[in-house]
């Protein structure tokens, strides 16, 4: 990856974050989180990943509200940075929070069931 690959896409994060958090009004968007962007070599598609603060049921809502403020958004990212052609906007849903706390879940029970088993005697 490029240094003006990464450049754009902290920039990209930090914008839309900002966006997100100060001026989209939409109900749907509220409590997002831009967790992750990637741009292709050629900056013409981001890809951005995003996640309502661990709330998975809010996928489809959230994902619909992206989608419609997606021009606007887009428009804002070409006002703000100085880029030849602002990049085309691909909103995914982050499964890693999910797949994070799913792990730490298993580890959890792992260990309770580790500590109720009596201790193994090894002088035998």
């Amino acid at each position: 990856m490029t240094i003006k690959q990464e450049r754009v896409q902290e920039l990209i994060q930090e914008r839309l974050s900002t966006l997100l958090l100060m001026e989209i009004t939409d109900p749907a968007l509220q409590d997002v989180t831009i967790t992750d962007v990637r741009v292709d070599r050629e900056i013409e598609y981001a890809d951005i990943y995003v996640n309502a603060l661990g709330d998975e049921s809010r996928e489809d809502e959230v994902m619909k509200g992206l989608e419609r403020a997606k021009g606007f958004m887009r428009k804002h990212l070409a006002a703000t940075l100085r880029l030849r052609r602002t990049p085309q906007l691909h909103f995914h849903w982050d499964h890693q929070l999910a797949a994070a706390s799913h792990i730490e879940e298993l580890l959890d029970s792992l260990k309770k069931e580790r500590e109720s088993q009596p201790p193994e005697n090894k002088d035998e």
